[in-house]
C-alpha cells in the first residue's frame, strides 16, 4: 500500500479551508483501512480519519500525517427476535441516505436526524443528535479496529459510553479505535420522536395531527433548510460545519448565575435527567451581542443561524479560529459560560477546551 502524498484537504471538508495532508489513503474496504493503519504504525506516522469533512477544521499548514479517507460502502438489514430491525452500515455510507431508507421502510429511530451531513462512521463518535433525538438511542453495536491490539472488535452500546455529543471514541480514547461499521436497532412501525418543541410546532402549524415518520423527516428537512443547515452549494452559508458550538450543560448553581446575568425569563433552558440544564448556545451567542450575518473579514456567522460559523472567499483556518475565540470570549464574559466547539481541529499545536490555544498562535 502506497499513500498519496501532499493531498489538499480543503476540497474534502465543508468549510473549504486548511492545508494538505502529508499522506492520504482512499479506503474502500476494511482491508485497506487496516493496511493503512499498519503502514502508519510501521513508519511512526500520526493518523486521522476523514469522512464527509463536515465536522473538521484543518489548520492552514495542513496535517503532517496520514489521513484515511473513509469510503467503505455497504448496508444490510436483518430482523431480530424481539421484533426490531437492525440496519448495518459501513462507515463510509452517506448518513442522510440511511435515514431516508429507514423512513421509507417505516422504521423508527433515525427520523429526526434527517439532513445531517457526513457519513455513518462519524455518528457514534460525536453521538450525533438533533431535534430531540440522539443516535445513541438506536446504536446497538459498533464494529471497529482496535489499534493497540490490532484486532477488529465489536463494541456494544454500553461499551461506547455515550453522553451528550460525546462517546468513548471522542472523549476517553480518541485515537484507539477506527470505526468500520455501525449497527442501528430500529422499530418497525414505531412512532416518531416528537420531543423537540420547534419540531412539534412545525408539524402542528402544518396541520399534521398524527405525524408519520415521513412527516417528521419532511419537517426536519424544512427546518434545517431554513437555517442553512443542509449542504447546498447555492447557499451563501454553505461553507460551514453546521452548529459550531455544543449547547452547554450547566449545574443548578451555574444556571442560577446565568439566569441572573441574562435577566430574561424567556431564556431557553432544557432540564436534563442528571439534574443539569441544557442551554441554547445560539441564544447565548445572540444575547452576547452577535447578530446573524456578522462578519470579520472572510469569516462570520450564518445569515440564518447564529450557531453556524461560515467561511467566505479568501477565508483561512486561522480566521475561523480567531472568530470562534471571539465568540467564545464574549459569551463567557457576558454569561460566565465557556462554549466548547463541536468540530475537531487538525494540525494545531495545542487545544484549550477544544479550540486551538491562542497562546501558541
Amino acid at each position: 500500500m502506497q499513500p498519496l502524498e501532499d493531498v489538499p484537504l480543503a476540497p474534502l471538508c465543508t468549510l473549504g479551508v486548511g492545508g494538505p495532508a502529508a499522506f492520504l489513503v482512499e479506503a474502500r474496504d476494511e482491508a485497506s483501512v487496516i493496511a493503512a493503519l499498519e503502514w502508519a504504525r510501521r513508519y511512526g506516522v500520526s493518523v486521522r480519519v476523514l469522512g464527509g469533512g463536515s465536522n473538521v477544521v484543518v489548520g492552514d499548514a495542513g496535517f503532517d500525517g496520514l489521513v484515511i479517507h473513509m469510503a467503505l460502502r455497504g448496508t444490510g438489514w436483518r430482523e431480530e427476535s424481539d421484533g426490531s430491525t437492525v440496519l448495518h452500515a459501513a462507515a463510509g455510507e452517506p448518513w442522510d441516505g440511511l435515514v431516508e431508507s429507514s423512513v421509507a421502510k417505516d422504521l423508527a429511530g433515525l427520523e429526526c436526524l434527517s439532513g445531517i451531513p457526513g457519513r455513518a462512521g462519524a455518528t457514534p463518535i460525536q453521538n450525533v443528535g438533533a431535534y430531540g433525538q440522539e443516535v445513541a438511542e438506536s446504536i446497538s453495536a459498533v464494529r471497529a479496529f482496535d489499534r493497540p491490539t490490532r484486532r477488529v472488535v465489536t463494541l456494544s452500546q454500553t461499551e461506547c459510553r455515550f453522553a451528550y455529543r460525546d462517546s468513548l471514541f471522542k472523549r476517553e480514547e480518541p485515537e484507539r479505535f477506527v470505526v468500520l461499521g455501525v449497527d442501528y436497532r430500529l422499530v418497525p412501525g414505531g412512532a416518531p420522536t416528537l420531543r423537540y418543541p420547534e419540531l412539534a410546532r412545525r408539524l402542528e402549524t402544518g396541520g399534521v395531527e398524527r405525524a408519520s415518520l415521513s412527516d417528521v423527516r419532511r419537517a426536519v428537512l424544512s427546518l434545517r433548510r431554513e437555517k442553512s443547515m443542509l449542504l447546498d452549494p447555492t447557499d451563501e452559508n454553505s461553507r460551514s460545519c453546521g452548529s459550531f458550538f455544543v449547547n452547554p450543560l450547566v449545574t443548578p448553581a451555574e444556571l442560577a448565575s446565568v439566569e441572573a446575568a441574562a435577566k430574561d425569563a424567556e431564556m431557553p433552558r432544557y432540564p436534563q435527567p442528571d439534574g443539569r440544564t441544557k442551554l441554547s448556545a445560539a441564544w447565548l451567542i445572540q444575547h452576547a451581542g452577535f447578530s446573524r450575518g456578522e462578519r470579520n473579514g472572510a469569516v462570520g456567522l450564518s445569515t440564518r443561524h447564529t450557531l453556524a460559523l461560515v467561511c467566505h472567499e479568501g477565508a483561512r483556518a486561522d480566521d475561523v479560529v480567531a472568530f470562534a475565540r471571539r465568540v467564545r470570549a464574549r459569551v463567557e464574559e457576558r454569561f460566565g459560560v465557556r462554549l466548547v466547539p463541536e468540530p475537531v481541529f487538525w494540525g494545531f499545536a495545542s487545544l484549550d477546551d477544544g479550540l486551538p490555544d491562542e497562546r501558541l498562535a
